[in-house]
């Protein structure tokens, strides 16, 4: 059983998620998975031995992206600020390992999100730079977690966010460098909070944007019973935010706690066709708002693992997309993430349209 670090991670029980086991459907799909982390901690590990586990479910996995967790291989000593470059350090290591091709043809970590403080305001370009030597040509961008609400029960310790943090002149002449460097932002929010993103990315129309985790949907707390009400104003929030023509979505994300779907909770892990019918809506919307080419499903593992396996959550995006054309599937798959990271993955090719890679 893993050891998670807040009461929003569900623990992952591995007897559990082999109550379920399927087959992968359409295994010919390519992959690239933009969101996950990796991590040791007490009582709950998962390195590139674990991650290659749960690809190893069947998908055609071909890269992924490395997304900081704020608990990782950070540095021992050195100034506080400079700490979280140990992260990256961490990851570029792994996608050192993986291109070196000893490990199958899995580029993992081929793109890395990072962490730095951006609060600092221009003072932070020296931590920029060092997570982009540190990232060896891999480092793509920033996220500084922004989930804020005011009840605590909805709080990650591990951050302290105030509430108007994207708002703040501090903030904002930090992330004011990501442009000059060339750096994107993955924007983890809250669904209420989704309005500050949509005036950062107004702000900043040459930094690109990817909302993390359709958008940080809550069901849980105070949201317990008001699925309608979130709907309504999460879906308004998005319509807005669509207009943002430097803004992408990545779809996913919801088998943490905090979405309040509880399917964790049956004796059985849940299987895709469950999957998909709890994710439709949302995952759907953003679609039909954001359009196949400004999203990217993500696995968002080893914490969604809490909620169902690896193959069955990429068995239920694929029914969710059973409706998309062929060259949709290939935005939702692979070629968004690949665009928006600036990912060289071999065999293929991100500029090219049509209905196969």
């Amino acid at each position: 059983m893993s050891a998670p670090s807040h009461t929003h991670q569900i623990p992952v029980r591995e007897e559990w998620l082999a109550t379920t086991v399927e087959e992968a459907l359409d295994p010919a799909q390519p992959i690239v998975d933009p969101h996950h982390h990796l991590w040791d901690e007490p009582g709950w590990r998962y390195l590139l031995d674990e991650l290659r586990a749960d690809i190893a479910s069947g998908h055609d996995v071909r890269a992924t992206v490395y997304v900081q967790s704020a608990r990782s291989m950070l540095r021992a000593d050195g100034p506080p600020e400079m700490r979280a470059v140990g992260e990256t350090e961490f990851a570029n290591g792994v996608a050192a390992m993986c291109a070196s091709g000893r490990y199958g043809a899995l580029r993992a970590c081929a793109g890395l999100v990072a962490t730095a403080n951006l609060r600092l305001g221009a003072a932070v370009r020296p931590v920029l730079e060092a997570h982009e030597r540190a990232g060896g040509g891999r480092l793509r961008g920033i996220r500084l977690t922004a989930t804020w609400d005011p009840d605590p029960t909805m709080l990650n310790p591990a951050y302290a966010p105030p509430e108007d943090m994207l708002d703040s002149p501090g903030f904002r002449a930090g992330y004011a460098e990501l442009g000059r460097l060339g750096l994107s932002f993955d924007a983890w929010v809250y669904f209420h909070q989704i309005p500050r993103v949509a005036a950062l990315a107004r702000a900043f129309p040459g930094t690109p944007v990817v909302l993390d985790h359709c958008g940080g949907i809550l069901g849980i707390g105070r949201y317990a019973g008001r699925r309608d009400e979130v709907f309504r104003e999460w879906s308004a929030a998005m319509r807005d935010l669509a207009t943002c023509p430097n803004v992408m979505v990545k779809l996913g994300g919801l088998g943490m706690r905090l979405p309040g779907f509880g399917l964790e909770r049956g004796e059985r892990a849940p299987d895709s066709i469950t999957l998909a019918e709890a994710w439709r809506p949302w995952m759907e919307h953003c679609i039909e708002t954001f359009g196949a080419s400004r999203c990217m499903f993500e696995s968002n593992f080893p914490v969604d693992k809490g909620g169902f396996s690896y193959g069955v959550g990429w068995n239920a995006m694929k029914r969710i997309a059973a409706g998309a054309s062929a060259d949709e599937k290939q935005d939702l798959f692979w070629r968004s993430a690949a665009r928006f990271y600036r990912l060289d993955i071999p065999g293929l090719d991100p500029q090219r349209r049509n209905d196969t890679p």
